[in-house]
């Protein structure tokens, strides 16, 4: 109930007018700090000239943003370029080769960055755990493969297999850790699948043509073997209607982002004003929210727009990589939350559905959720921010679950569908909807900048800004899950325009949500 309802054009139109005062508002604090602390001494390593023609220094905080799309964008677009034009070359000459031409291209590329003992490090990998996977035992594969994914995030075994590469080439230790970390994945995935595969095995060289893949090697994202395999060994290489055409305009739009998000770092410095604690607690409390917000939004547009790039690649190899990561203005619910989609659908589908069953069962789902966010923390390397993170996150996801049974038993039921109207449901949902949006927002932060970051400002909203400060942050919330409800109302309508009755019963009565991941 409440999910398809609508509210009133006026009542909207409020909210769109709120949300938007709200944000200019608060990108003006975040403004006149940026511009009057430009010279402070905690900002000189970070604070580097920028382009010439604003007359302003940019916020290069972000290693990977700068590495990807600033010092080393040459060296990456060459390696993308030269994949992109020998595997037209194939597809034109030998279409039933090209995955093969992919795997050469790629080992040829990763031998002149990274050196022969890296590549036959890569190789050891490979072959253990597909010896492993013959034996056709999951929680053998799994053993291995995680164990051998904990030597990259614990002393001494990292410095030993970092001895695999020598040179002062300052790329090799990101594709070092990179490589070596989404190689592992991959190979449990095949290893995996193998384990699956009722009749024989599948041979080594599709281990191969999976792993040394280029455009995903290196920084993802991760496709799982079944369908990389079935995508890669199809034969037919035409085209629907309009797709290059829209791989064209996805193109473009992920040009348009990188180049307004390099306009935003001259003038609001989101990254670096975090890292200053003293300049921080001198801050509005719109401020210190807004800082808050466009952090987490920061991150997901530098992980939609660098996958991006990468997914457009694999397009124009006829794949269907996985999806860019939902917004992070559109979520607030823990079930939807993911910022890597090829990690969420690995996760998915080996751990946590794998455990979760059919997710209706409160110690099944505490026991798959666990297990999903240990992984995870070993995947980030183990640290205390990761472990919050974890654990607040995983807490999130299973009340979210708690509740959403308790509020489906009676009398709430009835309540809801005898008591009030559809409109009044959603606006209930979305008081209860709002606090979970900041309860994402905060546990993000703890990963994304730091524990003492994310202590602040939920000391500054919550504490020292209540009882105004809260509500109105917490109102200009509202509206925008108002808005994103909206959204969602109306696709729901286009994909679903006559549900049948009973599908507006068996919602939960405050989360829209059915998934739990």
């Amino acid at each position: 109930m409440g999910v398809k309802a609508a509210l009133p054009k006026h009542e909207l139109y409020f909210y769109y007018v709120v949300l938007c005062f709200a944000m200019l508002w608060a990108a003006s604090w975040i403004l006149e700090v940026s511009s009057s602390n430009v010279n402070r001494k905690s900002f000189k390593s970070n604070i580097q000239p920028g382009w010439y023609f604003f007359g302003r220094k940019m916020d290069t905080a972000d290693v990977e943003w700068m590495m990807w799309f600033s010092t080393f964008r040459e060296h990456i677009v060459f390696a993308l370029s030269g994949h992109i034009l020998f595997a037209k070359i194939c597809s034109m000459l030998a279409p039933q080769y090209r995955s093969l031409v992919h795997t050469v291209y790629c080992v040829l590329a990763v031998l002149s960055s990274m050196g022969w003992t890296y590549v036959m490090l890569i190789l050891s990998h490979c072959m253990l755990l597909y010896s492993i996977s013959l034996v056709k035992l999951r929680w053998l594969c799994f053993t291995a493969g995680l164990t051998m994914l904990a030597t990259f995030k614990m002393e001494p075994f990292i410095s030993w297999q970092a001895g695999f590469v020598s040179g002062s080439f300052e790329l090799r230790p990101v594709f070092f850790y990179g490589g070596c970390g989404f190689s592992i994945m991959r190979c449990i995935s095949f290893a995996l699948e193998n384990c699956e595969k009722k009749e024989g095995n599948y041979s080594v060289l599709e281990l191969l043509k999976y792993n040394f893949y280029l455009p995903f090697f290196y920084f993802g994202p991760i496709m799982t073997f079944d369908k990389f395999h079935l995508q890669a060994n199809n034969p037919d290489l035409s085209r629907k209607e309009r797709e290059m055409w829209n791989i064209s305009v996805q193109a473009l739009l992920h040009l348009g982002a990188i180049i307004v998000v390099a306009i935003l770092f001259h003038f609001l410095y989101i990254l670096t004003i975090p890292s200053d604690l003293k300049l921080l607690k001198r801050l509005s409390d719109w401020a210190i929210a807004g800082l808050a917000y466009l952090n987490v939004v920061y991150d997901w547009v530098k992980t939609a727009v660098m996958f991006g790039v990468i997914n457009t690649v694999s397009r124009l190899d006829h794949l269907d990589p996985p999806k860019p990561p939902k917004c992070t203005t559109m979520l607030y619910v823990f079930s939807e939350m993911h910022f890597d989609r090829g990690i969420h659908d690995w996760l998915c589908k080996y751990v946590y559905n794998h455990l979760g069953g059919q997710h209706n069962n409160v110690l099944d789902e505490l026991v798959a959720s666990l297990c999903t966010y240990g992984i995870i923390a070993l995947w980030l390397g183990p640290s205390w921010g990761i472990f919050i993170w974890a654990f607040f996150n995983c807490f999130g996801l299973n009340f979210e679950m708690w509740m959403a049974k308790f509020f489906s038993t009676e009398p709430f039921v009835s309540i809801e569908q005898m008591a009030m109207s559809q409109s009044m449901s959603r606006r209930i949902r979305a008081v209860l909807n709002t606090f979970n949006f900041w309860s994402i927002v905060l546990y993000n932060i703890v990963a994304l900048n730091s524990l003492d970051f994310a202590k602040l400002v939920a000391k500054r909203l919550l504490v020292k800004g209540f009882p105004l400060s809260t509500i109105t942050v917490m109102f200009v919330t509202y509206c925008l899950v108002q808005i994103i409800k909206e959204r969602e109302r109306e696709q729901a309508l286009i994909h679903d325009p006559d549900p049948p009755p009973s599908s507006t019963t068996t919602s939960c009565p405050i989360y829209l949500s059915d998934s739990y991941w």
